[in-house]
């Protein structure tokens, strides 16, 4: 009924005091004084004997650190003061490689590695969030009750042995990614459209009872009406994990264009700029004389194309042909 934690930012704070709700005792350590978490109950220190000399072994050490080299630079230091039989369990997006690494190196000094893939985000942390755990049976066991506690009924699994925790949180942000691009496009065509409509209104309706009904979608009501599209940045922001997904179904040879797609589609939104859709607007003025920028008289001539309703299905059939040979893979070509 007792654990540390490392890193009580938002995801490890939250936790922790949910934990604390539940009858958990914690202690943590971080770099701020964290002065709310204290009010909770939650002892907050400097570094890590803070947490070794108030936890009875065998403890169990939770790190919500940023993935990269801090990961390392923290599980060396708590092999210095934590004893056999202790159970480091990284909640992070750590890459599952780096998770097995660190699994073998904690072994060499007896001491358990567990990697956790965290979801459900802020308010997850705080209400009840979603737990995929990798590791070995014994330390799986030791941690899985506090697991439990803090996830939403059916929201905790024992995915595998080590790495397999952090690979499907991999694979689980991947399809987010998929899913958040999908909707943006959705949003695009909406607000495209000849009609007037009430976005939120329509997501509100999306929500309950349609096919693509998911917390996304009622996060997309929400912001809807918090504030407008106009107002926000179009640059996306994010912590660089998935580029990870795309480079493993490189060397796994699993074709994920939907996900590598939207990875690219975040990597434009930074670029104000434009310089690829610059340089196409060189080639085609190169070759066809094509203007530079918006032009009235090239956007009536898309207009000249327009159909009868009549005549419209069989050029939507050809339509579907050509974009279906264009998505075609080439093997038939070997």
């Amino acid at each position: 009924m007792e654990f540390g934690v490392v890193g009580l930012g938002k995801m490890g704070g939250g936790l922790a005091t949910q934990a604390v709700e539940k009858g958990f005792r914690v202690v943590g350590v971080d770099t701020k004084e964290r002065p709310e978490l204290a009010s909770h109950g939650i002892g907050v220190g400097k570094d890590v004997s803070y947490l070794t000399e108030r936890l009875k072994a065998p403890r169990a050490i939770f790190l919500y650190i940023p993935a990269g080299p801090g990961v390392d630079a923290m599980v060396e230091e708590l092999l210095d003061h934590l004893d056999n039989g202790d159970v480091i369990v990284d909640g992070g997006n750590s890459h599952y490689g780096d998770s097995i690494r660190r699994h073998r190196r904690c072994k060499e000094a007896g001491i358990h590695f567990v990697d956790c893939g965290t979801s459900g985000g802020l308010s997850g942390a705080r209400n009840g969030a979603c737990f995929m755990v990798g590791g070995d049976e014994e330390p799986v066991k030791m941690v899985e009750p506090i697991l439990e506690a803090l996830a939403v009924p059916e929201g905790y699994i024992h995915a595998g042995p080590s790495g397999a925790g952090h690979f499907v949180k991999l694979v689980h942000n991947a399809i987010e990614f998929g899913m958040l691009q999908s909707i943006g496009e959705g949003i695009a065509l909406l607000e495209k459209s000849p009609y007037e409509l009430d976005l939120a209104a329509l997501f509100h309706n999306w929500a309950n009872g349609s096919v693509i009904r998911g917390w996304l979608v009622e996060l997309m009501e929400t912001q809807l009406i918090e504030r407008s599209i106009d107002e926000v940045s179009a640059y996306v922001e994010d912590t660089g994990e998935v580029n990870w997904i795309v480079e493993e179904a490189l060397k796994m040879e699993v074709a994920i264009p939907a996900v590598s797609t939207a990875v690219m589609q975040l990597f434009s939104s930074r670029d104000d700029r434009n310089v690829a859709w610059r340089a196409i607007a060189m080639m085609r003025h190169g070759f066809g004389g094509h203007p530079f920028g918006s032009s009235e008289a090239t956007s009536r001539e898309r207009q000249v194309g327009e159909v009868n309703p009549s005549d419209r299905r069989p050029r939507k059939r050809a339509l579907r042909r050509s974009i279906y040979f264009a998505l075609m893979p080439l093997s038939f070509l070997d």
